[in-house]
């Protein structure tokens, strides 16, 4: 899957394609992204990066020369559920709507699967995500975790 979009706004300025051509993605990007600047993931090593790639749907975001601005992955069975994470723009393309048309891509994509849910975790990001149709969890005393091993 390959979109272009003019997340500017402006007719042939700020064009980007959103691809998920897991053979596009930079893993040491997207490594450093999340290790060095993602409040979630600082520290995870590479190889957790890497292992998290391989088994996940992979959406890159790249400007008109080809490189990768921005990232997200989900973590889905295309048939019943999904969980969108490690969504990520690199700060010098911040404020251009990527983070919006990332996670409009991402429910676009997952749309003909006609999931049962979707779920994604924001610490910060809540009016992003309700621009594309997240909402609060209803009921979220349903929802229960399981943690790291002690």
């Amino acid at each position: 899957m390959t979109t272009s979009t003019n997340a500017g706004g402006r007719p042939g300025e700020d064009a980007y394609d959103v691809d998920t051509d897991p053979d596009r993605i930079d893993l040491d990007l997207v490594h450093h992204w999340l290790s060095t600047d993602a409040f979630w993931a600082l520290g995870r090593s590479r190889d957790l990066v890497e292992r998290s790639l391989r088994g996940s749907l992979n959406f890159g975001v790249y400007d008109g020369e080809g490189t990768q601005v921005a990232y997200a992955r989900v973590v889905t069975d295309h048939a019943t559920f999904a969980w969108l994470c490690d969504v990520y723009v690199d700060p010098a393309h911040r404020g251009r709507g990527l983070g919006v048309r990332l996670a409009t891509a991402v429910r676009d994509h997952l749309a003909p699967y006609s999931l049962k849910r979707t779920l994604l975790a924001t610490l910060d990001a809540h009016e992003l995500y309700a621009k594309v149709g997240f909402t609060p969890v209803p009921d979220p005393q349903m929802l229960m975790m399981l943690g790291p091993a002690t």
